[in-house]
Order: C-alpha cells, then structure tokens, then sequence
C-alpha cells in the first residue's frame, strides 16, 4: 500500500495519520477541538530506534562504537524513523498498521511495526521492533506535541512520579535521581508503576497519557504546546540502560490516550 494521508474516525474522534512523514499522527481531533499542535515537525511522531538524546551521538554495542548524525548537535536526538517514509501494511475506518524498515544510518537491520487504534474515548499507539539478524539495543517512545490552550483554555499538568532523573547542562541525565521538581520542564520522571500523566484544559476536556512503560519525559517549555513522552528507558539510555532487541525477543511498548469531556 501507499503512505498516503489516512484518515481514521470513532464517534466524534478523528485521527490524521502521515505516513509519508515519519508515520506521525497528523491531528487528533476531539468535538472539532484540534488537540495535537499543528506542523510538518510536530502533531506526534514515533521516537526509535531511540528516544530523546544520545550523548554526542555515539553508543557501544559490546566492543564496537556507533555514531550516529549529529541532528542535534553536540547530540543526535529522536531516532532516524521520524525522517523517513513509514509503508501502509493496512487501514480500517478506526485502524491503521504501518512499517518501516530500520537502515542507514542505523547500523542494523530490523522492522519497525505502528498499530494506531481510535474509538470513541481514546487512541491507543503500540509499536514493536523486531529483527532476524543480528541483536542490537534499542528504545521506543512516542512524542506527541498537545496544545496548551483548547479554545483559549490553557492545560494543567498532574502526575505523581517516584523520582525525577538529575539533568546536567548537556541536557542529558547525570544519573543521579532527585526528588521531582516544580517545572517548567525538559526532564526525564520514573513511574515504575506505568507512565500516568493527566492534562487538563479546565471545563474543557481531560486526557489521561498511560503506559507500562516506567519512563516519561515532560516538555512544557514551549508556548503553543506541552509534550508528554512515554519510553522504554531515559534518554541516552543506549548507553545506560540499553534494551536488547533479538530474533527471539522483539522490543513492544503502547501508550494510550484517553479523554473525558468536562
């Protein structure tokens, strides 16, 4: 299939899926309320096969070191999939599948699977890598750009994480843990019990972030919108707590969205 725009609807939930462009989610669109911030770079887009930043774009796989382009100098950020073409495996009125097949500049191969599922209440993301060659390190996150304000309504943040990950000027964590701190913030929080973030546009709408996944950055450093980012490990995290891809074990992670109307 094609790697046209698709277009998936539940009860009054309309999603808008590119993808052609880094197999982001384009809009979400709730009552005709556009909850995801609008643009070619934003909406929300999968981050792998790493998230957030890689200190100076350079990980170890066992003895050898990889370098991966600078695209955030002096670091490389997001992953590669987010600059290329995703392929359409399959799409419903409410579903759509999508791949893409890890390569340059990455150094292994492997497939990337996107199952974007709507109804009525909630979008749910799932996504996998798996390989049949070689094992390699990997990480899978989502970094999806809310708007800050619905209809002039601003959003508040609420969640309750266990730590928060000490950043260093790099941007990087130092790998000390700290007790959580007021924001605005560009920081890496830990929820061993599952990533649980809720954003409220007062009189507006809640919508609840999940994941069992234990890792979420929070951005909310930006005027026009807020990010809320579930992950399989923190940034850098190729180096520091590296998750192994391999032909018997592909990496699965999923975060859903749920709102209410208020």
């Amino acid at each position: 299939m094609s790697n046209e725009p698709i277009t998936l609807t539940a009860g009054d939930a309309e999603a808008t899926v590119l993808p052609g462009n880094g197999g982001r989610i384009g809009g979400l669109r709730v009552g005709g309320a556009e909850l995801l911030r609008q643009g070619e770079r934003y909406g929300c887009f999968p981050m792998v096969p790493w998230c957030g930043r890689i200190r100076e774009g350079r990980f170890r796989d066992g003895a050898v070191v990889h370098q991966m382009p600078l695209n955030s100098p002096p670091h490389a950020i997001h992953g590669t999939a987010r600059d290329a073409a995703w392929r359409t495996a399959r799409a419903t009125a409410d579903e759509a599948v999508l791949t893409y097949d890890l390569t340059d500049p990455w150094p292994y191969s492997g497939r990337v699977t996107q199952v974007i599922a709507l109804t009525g209440d909630a979008l749910t993301l799932t996504m996998s890598v798996e390989t049949y060659e070689s094992s390699f390190p990997a990480q899978i996150g989502w970094h999806p750009w809310f708007n800050r304000t619905l209809d002039g309504t601003g959003v508040e943040i609420a969640f309750d994480p266990a730590w928060q990950e000490e950043r260093g000027d790099d941007h990087l964590p130092t790998g000390n843990r700290i007790d959580p701190k007021p924001g605005p913030w560009d920081d890496c929080f830990g929820m061993p019990d599952g990533v649980d973030v809720t954003l409220t546009w007062p009189e507006r709408l809640e919508l609840k972030v999940t994941s069992r996944e234990e890792w979420v950055v929070v951005y909310d450093e930006q005027e026009a919108a807020v990010c809320v980012e579930p992950q399989t490990g923190p940034p850098d995290g190729l180096n520091t707590l590296p998750r192994l891809v391999t032909p018997l074990e592909p990496l699965e992670a999923t975060t859903t969205w749920r709102w209410t109307r208020l």
